[in-house]
């Protein structure tokens, strides 16, 4: 088997390691390296880390419609490519190139989560399970046909930062077991049903802030969506406190408005949350009004902290009112 592999994050790499495995990877193709940390250093992307290490060719296109990346993968001759996380949306031309087209590892459970960030959202919304999906890719946003998709629970404390890790292991598992057979083709692709899609749309760091307003479960959710990037935060009166971990805590007093801080002591801080569900979210809690207790805090400029030292810092206290 002759195969191509776009990637462009760590996510990827475990299913190029795995695709190295079982086909001869004619070329690797990912984003351009890109200015990272607090230096701003150009860094190469962790697929063409990896890529490198492995000895192979490496393609990254500033532009993916001017023609030449499709002469590119069309001079492969390859059966096919496999694309996971590359991380822009690749036209016909590219997507007919190999033999069999372009195949994607797709980090959700199919027609749910379309989009560039499924992870985040599947947690964000209350969802217990995840998954990956292989499918054949077409021009639309992850609406392709699918061969086969694979499923885990998610923890109910797991972040997203954790399951990105867990669902790029089975990622590899499916390239492994199921591109084989995929190219020798004795799997047939199945239609999704396009009326049950859900979207995954790109993280924005606004996408961070807490609504207080929201039901505890809501927001328990969130934070843990959030991690580790953009990361769930609110405001401290004038200022920015990142908000790491969290418990679900109990009920909320009736004089509480959401957002008050109803504990606040060495041990804890604990806040009143409000009982409305964010659009999307699936759990089907019954709605009461509940806290939650700030388990590890981050104030702007400093170190991770427990919410009982953020309290015995001077910082915040009962009656405070955050958001």
């Amino acid at each position: 088997m002759r195969a191509i592999f776009f990637g462009t994050p760590e996510f990827a790499v475990p299913c190029l390691d795995a695709l190295g495995e079982i086909a001869e990877i004619t070329l690797v193709v990912c984003q351009p390296d890109r200015p990272s940390g607090r230096g701003l250093t150009i860094t190469a992307p962790p697929v063409k880390q990896r890529a490198l290490e492995l000895g192979l060719a490496v393609a990254q296109p500033v532009k993916v419609r001017t023609g030449e990346l499709a002469a590119l993968v069309h001079e492969q001759r390859a059966d096919v490519a496999l694309v996971v996380a590359y991380g822009r949306i690749l036209p016909e031309e590219v997507l007919r190139a190999p033999r069999l087209g372009c195949v994607n590892v797709h980090a959700s459970i199919l027609p749910k989560y379309r989009g560039a960030a499924p992870i985040t959202w599947a947690i964000a919304r209350g969802e217990t399970e995840s998954g990956v999906a292989l499918m054949q890719m077409d021009v639309g946003m992850d609406t392709g046909p699918v061969f086969e998709t694979r499923t885990l629970p998610i923890g109910d404390q797991e972040t997203a930062g954790e399951l990105s890790v867990r669902l790029s292991s089975l990622g590899a598992t499916i390239v492994r077991e199921t591109l084989p057979r995929v190219v020798r083709g004795e799997l047939e692709a199945r239609a999704q049903d396009h009326s049950a899609a859900t979207m995954a749309p790109i993280l924005e760091k606004a996408h961070g802030e807490l609504d207080w307003s929201m039901d505890a479960a809501c927001i328990h959710d969130h934070v843990r969506a959030m991690s580790p990037w953009p990361a769930a935060w609110t405001k401290h009166a004038t200022k920015r406190v990142i908000v790491h971990e969290t418990r679900i805590f109990g009920e909320a007093p009736a004089s509480a408005a959401p957002g008050t801080v109803v504990i606040a002591d060495k041990s804890r801080v604990v806040v009143a949350c409000g009982d409305k569900r964010a659009p999307g979210y699936v759990r089907s809690l019954p709605p009461k009004r509940r806290c939650i207790e700030l388990v590890c805090v981050q104030l702007e400029g400093k170190k991770k902290t427990t919410a009982g030292e953020w309290f015995l810092g001077r910082g915040v206290q009962p009656s405070d009112v955050l958001g």
